[in-house]
């Protein structure tokens, strides 16, 4: 079958391998422009285009998937079916109903439509989320779904190694899919749940959560977003390591034990910071952290 591939983010960057190393090899590649990124705000290419140059793919980068000359060059490209995965932009008439359109999306839907769906899993405590293949309609990751899969939720999974795992079971799903082996089927609409974008006080650890609830967040935001606590000085401490501890301090305080570790009082209880960033510097252990600054 042949494919034109809407994608943006290094989770895209697998499902597109995937797909290129299939009978369904796209035969375009559409992913957003170049971005200022960093400190020193250097254009950067998404991860999508530097995958599409490396598998000899043809690439566009329009600024909207919705405009006209946009549209022309996916026309050209004469595709059965677009794929989309984590492109990052809405996709609007006349291209969504222009041709068949599956998306590929990290959880269970109806469970977890939106943005941040694996984050938003991670944080809630689920234990378990997935992979669906789902036709594209106009409504929020509402269409009709073809496959799907469930994939555990593990104790100490960190947004990096389940979306990992995510990734490589989309896009063997994918495949099956385009291989003719889905039976699309509508959502429960009753039954959808919504995973808002992370929006900066979805980062702030907040003391009156408990620590395990403090631990998700930490584990769903690492490594690509971080989590952060507010120092008594006002100052942002990233989090990129922690784990609940039935320490009791007062909800919010930073302290440091006579053993050497480093804790946030919680409700009740603590969250022992494994590994911090200070702002402006690199993640270090607890322990590093302790001999350059105070708690």
């Amino acid at each position: 079958m042949r494919t034109v591939f809407l994608g943006t983010s290094d989770f895209a960057v697998a499902v597109l391998e995937r797909l290129a190393a299939s009978p369904h090899r796209p035969a375009l590649v559409v992913t957003r422009p170049d971005r200022p990124r960093g400190r020193g705000r250097r254009l950067t290419a998404p991860p999508a285009a530097e995958a599409a140059r490396e598998l000899g793919i043809e690439l566009d980068q329009p600024e909207s998937v919705n405009a006209p000359e946009a549209l022309e060059r996916i026309d050209a490209a004469r595709p059965d079916t677009i794929v989309v995965c984590a492109y990052g932009a809405i996709l609007k008439e006349p291209l969504l109903s222009r041709y068949p359109m599956l998306n590929v999306h990290p959880s269970l839907l109806p469970r977890w439509r939106g943005a941040a769906p694996v984050e938003r899993a991670i944080m809630a405590g689920d234990e378990e989320t997935g992979m669906s293949i789902m036709q594209v309609t106009a409504g929020l990751d509402s269409g009709p779904v073809g496959l799907q899969q469930a994939e555990p939720i593990r104790d100490d999974d960190t947004y990096g190694s389940l979306a990992g795992r995510l990734r490589t079971l989309g896009g063997d799903l994918l495949v099956a899919s385009l291989d003719g082996g889905a039976d699309y089927k509508e959502q429960d609409d009753a039954l959808a749940t919504y995973a808002e974008k992370i929006e900066a006080a979805d980062r702030l650890l907040d003391p009156h959560r408990t620590p395990a609830e403090l631990d998700r967040t930490v584990r769903a935001l690492t490594p690509h977003i971080g989590a952060r606590l507010e120092r008594a000085d006002g100052e942002l401490l990233g989090v990129r390591r922690a784990r609940p501890t039935g320490d009791e301090i007062a909800p919010g305080a930073l302290t440091a034990t006579d053993d050497g570790r480093l804790l946030f009082g919680a409700t009740p209880g603590a969250l022992e910071l494994l590994e911090v960033q200070p702002p402006g510097g690199k993640p270090m252990d607890a322990a590093a952290y302790l001999r350059g600054h105070r708690p």
